[in-house]
């Protein structure tokens, strides 16, 4: 081999430790609560740049199995989104063939859109109405062919870059909101941790084994008990009240509470859906279908133990946006102002 020519090595495709993430209890818990009932809507994840937005993603891809991770890029097209019929087949041979898109890849796997905010309206309405129904319709002149389509899709934004409409958002079942994390002692973990995967990532992936596999096999139980958990009238009372408390359009916000009420019980090992499940999801599915008029969340019991289990790092995720506690403008009398005697009074 001439030894000027250098030699070409694969490139990793191993993924961050979804364990091994510092700061991110709360997002950590939509991705999960997303990956055990997809049905929700997916996760939206609002914040800057360089906030391991995609970082997550990718990890919680790892934890699922034979998961593929797809990511849809901004010029996509609808048909690459959706796929398209062959009609031109029929001609040949009196089949209609379907040419797979985007969503049929992702099927059982993670659905990664980085910058949703800036898609067309009905890119995001399309892939919403997937993520949200587990099925795909690809029509054309007519003819429709089905096809399971069922993923966990995470959308990310940078709110500086444009805001999603309120429809889009609606549709979204779970949010974050991240911020630069402002703590020195937060900042230097999250580096030594970036730093140990950039250097050595199978020695980082060994490190975080066994509770990687603790947390597959948490997922896994939890997904296959889903279905027997059900609500009582006292959870789905307080779901209603929360939702009205936060002034939300339509009942989408006490659905997504309550089935990622149902995946937390999951998750956690319980038979039950408690009123607790409920307030710990609470402002993941309020946060952005919250009124900009509507009184400010009460203050929630200290978070609990994120699924690493490796306890409290400072979280870098930011309250939601919106003008909490604002009041309408009250009228107020106006007081005639007597003469100071700095100018001399007017003349009738």
């Amino acid at each position: 081999m001439n030894a000027s020519v250098p030699e070409l090595h694969a490139a990793s495709g191993a993924a961050f430790p979804f364990t091994a993430l510092v700061g991110h209890a709360s997002l950590q818990r939509a991705l999960l609560l997303a990956a055990i009932d997809p049905g929700m809507g997916g996760v939206l994840i609002s914040g800057p740049r360089g906030t391991a937005k995609s970082t997550s993603a990718r990890a919680l891809a790892a934890l699922l199995p034979q998961a593929p991770f797809v990511t849809l890029p901004l010029a996509a097209s609808l048909e690459q989104l959706v796929g398209t019929l062959n009609l031109e087949d029929v001609l040949r041979d009196g089949a209609v063939r379907l040419a797979p898109g985007l969503v049929a890849r992702a099927h059982g796997g993670v659905l990664y859109v980085d910058e949703v905010n800036l898609l067309p309206d009905a890119l995001v309405d399309a892939l919403l109405d997937v993520a949200a129904s587990g099925v795909n319709t690809v029509e054309r002149d007519g003819v429709s062919r089905q096809h399971a389509a069922q993923f966990v899709l995470v959308g990310t934004m940078n709110p500086e870059e444009g805001e999603l409409r309120p429809q889009l958002l609606d549709r979204f079942g779970l949010s974050v909101a991240l911020a630069n994390p402002d703590d020195a002692a937060q900042r230097q973990a999250i580096v030594r941790a970036r730093l140990a995967f950039d250097a050595d990532p199978q020695a980082l992936l060994a490190q975080h084994a066994d509770t990687q596999a603790q947390l597959v096999a948490r997922l896994a139980t939890a997904r296959a008990a889903l279905a027997a958990l059900h609500w009582s009238d006292a959870v789905v009372r307080h779901a209603a009240q929360l939702a009205l408390a936060a002034g939300v359009d339509g009942i989408r916000a006490d659905l997504v509470m309550l089935r990622a009420a149902r995946a937390l019980a999951a998750l956690e090992g319980r038979d039950t859906v408690g009123v607790d499940d409920v307030d710990t999801v609470a402002e993941l599915a309020l946060a952005h279908r919250r009124s900009a008029h509507a009184p400010p969340p009460q203050q929630q019991a200290p978070a609990q133990t994120p699924p690493n289990g490796q306890g409290a790092a400072a979280s870098n995720e930011a309250a939601p946006d919106g003008d909490w506690g604002a009041l309408p403008p009250q009228p107020d009398a106006m007081a005639r102002v007597k003469n100071t005697g700095a100018w001399p009074p007017k003349k009738a």
